[in-house]
């Protein structure tokens, strides 16, 4: 399509709770040569129903759009919303372990205090902070971040509700 950028679509789908689900919704994905950016799977308030909040890059709309009619094709998909042009909140949470020497502890609180991320855990070489925002937010913290020795990083993928 001419003129699309890429840009990021985020898609909840609900499905129903099954084994077998999240293998057949990944393989529509991957046969198009799409990559999943980032992927989130939890049970609503029905046990029998999974809520799955999939953010995929796409340079061509078209192909997009062909991935969320095929999600819809599914046995197992009960609805499938592009929440890209709606009103959405999103959050997403990382866990993320940095040296934490005497000298920079002082200059390391302070920066994640900057984004309200708390320390759940440290001792005399690391500390553990914890953030759970909005994926802008937590882009923000993990480069204001990244001037301290980062020693391990995990992120929850975002997880996202229509306004």
């Amino acid at each position: 399509m001419r003129g699309f950028t890429k840009m990021k679509h985020i898609i909840s789908v609900l499905v129903d709770n099954k084994p077998g689900v999240l293998a057949r919704v990944a393989g529509l994905f991957s046969a198009r040569g799409y990559n999943i950016c980032s992927l989130a799977v939890g049970e609503t308030e029905d046990p029998a129903i999974s809520r799955m909040t999939i953010v995929s890059e796409a340079a061509d709309i078209r192909i997009l759009e062909q991935i969320i009619k095929q999600l819809r094709k599914l046995i197992d998909t009960i609805t499938v919303t592009d929440l890209t042009r709606k009103d959405f909140l999103d959050r997403e949470m990382v866990l993320l372990k940095v040296k934490f020497p005497a000298e920079q502890q002082r200059a390391i609180v302070a920066a994640a205090n900057k984004f309200n991320a708390k320390i759940v855990k440290h001792n005399r070489d690391f500390a553990v902070f914890e953030l759970c925002a909005a994926s802008e937010d937590v882009e923000s913290f993990l480069k204001s971040i990244r001037q301290f020795e980062i020693v391990e990083l995990m992120r929850t993928g975002r997880v996202a509700v229509v306004l």
